[in-house]
């Protein structure tokens, strides 16, 4: 790292420092665990950046040298919400060090055939279930040396202005999502019919071999705060005061947030969802202390048969194939938050942004929720038809619809 790259990072350390003194931030904050924690009915607002390619819109950074630009983006990319959308992203004065242990299911290495653009086709290396000799144990482990590099680093460039500390996400579990992607999704629901007691078998062997991979985390004492301002995955955060902050030793699996979905069992029916895969779900998410459910999937298909079973269901995703009016009533009775993911095509669209239909979307939405918990989560938005002011207009017009339907 040059001097002048040094400089600008510290720099760029104190500007967070200052913006999240503001009360604007504050109140952010505090919006976000009154929301989290039931204390609040005011809805919170997310524009997940990650997706767009709208030129101008995604931070970009000066630095030159690796070491450099990883601490950079992780500082401009949070400030950039503000800077861009004007949403609820909540900008804290710590500086968050990754704990990196990572699973490798069954030992499998995947294979897809990409596009030019994000599509890509799936290889299956497993073709049916009626052999499991291609089940090995999964590989797990803890890359700590890079941990305590990173911390070093940043502690070293800015700790005297953020405090550094090490901090993570959610825990994170798709089981399905590594299925499809091992053996192709029409070969995935056929086995539940040509193999079913083998389907079992592989789907206990995996849930298994998470939760061995999270207790073997919890024991190892590699498990810290996931209470802050730390991701939960999917576009959300996990402050919340129902969890423990500093503690003077590891947390406990019961203490941190995680994270499911189950977007590949889309095309089966409650039944065979509760049977081939509830179970194996469940014995995942009952390890953590809070859950936040969901993608793209429509939930309010299993959610009688199986997802409301869930006992430490904080939130769920109500996407745009969702049964809204089905899911807010049912979302009310137990106060868990409907977590809205609207649909991407209307600030994605070319031409002239259609406000009214936006509107009238959200609308929706706020009638469908309203009297229960809200959170707006904007996902998987590639481009804003060549206008990167476009998610500003469209979070204030959230809020307009909020000002006049909710309150």
């Amino acid at each position: 790292m040059e001097q002048w790259e040094r400089d600008f990072l510290r720099d760029m350390a104190k500007e967070k420092l200052e913006l999240s003194q503001t009360d604007w931030m504050k109140s952010r904050v505090k919006g976000w665990t009154a929301l989290n924690d039931g204390t609040s009915r005011q809805p919170m607002i997310h524009f997940e950046m990650g997706t767009v390619g709208t030129p101008g819109f995604q931070y970009s950074c000066k630095c030159t040298s690796p070491d450099a630009r990883g601490l950079e983006w992780q500082m401009g990319s949070e400030m950039q919400n503000y800077k861009m959308v004007g949403d609820d992203r909540a900008v804290t004065g710590d500086f968050f060090v990754g704990n990196g242990f990572w699973i490798k299911p069954f030992d499998m290495n995947m294979k897809k055939t990409h596009t030019d653009g994000i599509g890509f086709h799936i290889d299956p290396v497993v073709e049916d279930l009626s052999d499991l000799s291609f089940i090995k144990p999964s590989p797990m482990g803890y890359d700590g040396d890079s941990i305590r590099k990173n911390r070093a680093l940043a502690e070293d460039t800015f700790g005297d202005i953020l405090e550094v500390k090490e901090g993570m996400s959610g825990l994170y579990c798709c089981p399905t999502s590594f299925l499809v992607h091992m053996m192709g999704m029409e070969n995935m629901f056929v086995a539940m019919l040509d193999n079913p007691d083998n389907f079992h078998e592989m789907m206990k062997r995996l849930s298994d071999d998470y939760v061995t991979h999270f207790r073997n985390a919890e024991a190892k004492g590699l498990l810290t705060s996931c209470c802050g301002n730390n991701w939960v995955a999917q576009g959300t955060f996990a402050f919340t005061d129902k969890l423990p902050g500093k503690l003077d030793r590891p947390h406990r699996l019961n203490e941190v947030w995680g994270y499911l979905d189950s977007q590949e069992t889309v095309g089966i029916s409650p039944e065979m969802f509760d049977e081939f895969i509830f179970p194996y779900y469940k014995k995942i998410s009952d390890l953590y202390g809070r859950l936040s459910y969901g993608c793209c999937e429509p939930v309010h298909s299993f959610w009688e048969k199986s997802l409301s079973k869930m006992k430490n269901l904080a939130k769920i995703s109500i996407s745009p194939w969702c049964d809204e009016e089905y899911m807010g009533e049912e979302l009310r009775k137990r106060d868990i938050i409907f977590q809205r993911k609207p649909s991407p095509l209307f600030v994605s669209e070319d031409g002239a942004f259609n406000e009214e239909g936006w509107r009238e979307h959200v609308i929706k939405t706020v009638k469908a929720s309203r009297g229960g918990r809200l959170e707006f989560t904007f996902r998987d938005i590639y481009k804003t038809g060549g206008d990167p002011h476009r998610p500003r207009r469209a979070v204030e017009i959230v809020r307009e619809v909020l000002e006049e339907y909710w309150y």
